[in-house]
C-alpha cells in the first residue's frame, strides 16, 4: 500500500525532494511578510472571482478575509517565518482541517491554476522561488487528495460489528 506521501507524488508528479526543496531555503526572510499577504489574496480574489460554481461552491462558507489570513500564516510558518498559524489556529493537521471539502483531483487541479496564477502575478516573487513553492503546492494539493480518498474509502467500510448484523 502506497503512503499518502508516495500517492503525492505520483498524482502530482512532483517528487517528494523538489516538493520539500522550498527547506532548503528561508522563503519567509527571502520575501517578506507582505509578499506572503499579497499572494493569498491574489489566490482568493481568483477563487472568489472563479467561473466555475462548483468550485466557488467549496469556498462559499469561508470569509475570504479569514482565509487568506489562514493561508499566508500558514505558509509562512511552512516556509521559515514564525509559527502564526499554529500560535492562532493550533496545528496545521491539512488532511483534518480540509476533511469538510471534497478535495478531488479535479478540485487540486483548479486550487493550482489559480495558485499558479497569483504566484505569476506577484511581482515581488522571484523565479527560482515559485518554482519552489509551486512543486510545493503541487505536492501538497495531492497529499490531500489522497488523504481525501483515504477518508471515502473508511468511510464506505462498515465496522466489524456491523458485519454480524
Amino acid at each position: 500500500m502506497q503512503s499518502l506521501q508516495q500517492k503525492a507524488a505520483e498524482w502530482s508528479g512532483v517528487a517528494t525532494d523538489d516538493a520539500f526543496a522550498i527547506d532548503e531555503t528561508n522563503l519567509f526572510q527571502k520575501l517578506g511578510l507582505q509578499t506572503f499577504i499579497s499572494l493569498s489574496t491574489n489566490f482568493y480574489t481568483r477563487v472568489c472571482d472563479d467561473e466555475e460554481e462548483w468550485f466557488r461552491s467549496i469556498f462559499a462558507n469561508s470569509k475570504k478575509e479569514a482565509a487568506i489570513q489562514n493561508q499566508y500564516e500558514f505558509f509562512i510558518q511552512r516556509m521559515g517565518g514564525p509559527a502564526l498559524y499554529s500560535q492562532r489556529r493550533g496545528h496545521p493537521a491539512l488532511i483534518g482541517r480540509h476533511r469538510p471539502f471534497p478535495v478531488t483531483h479535479q478540485a487540486a487541479e483548479r486550487w493550482l491554476h489559480h495558485m499558479q496564477q497569483a504566484l505569476d502575478t506577484t511581482a515581488e516573487i522571484d523565479d527560482d522561488s515559485k518554482i519552489k513553492m509551486m512543486n510545493f503546492f503541487r505536492h501538497t494539493a495531492y497529499f490531500l487528495v489522497a488523504g481525501d480518498e483515504l477518508k471515502n474509502q473508511n468511510q464506505q467500510v462498515p465496522c466489524k460489528h456491523a458485519a454480524g448484523r
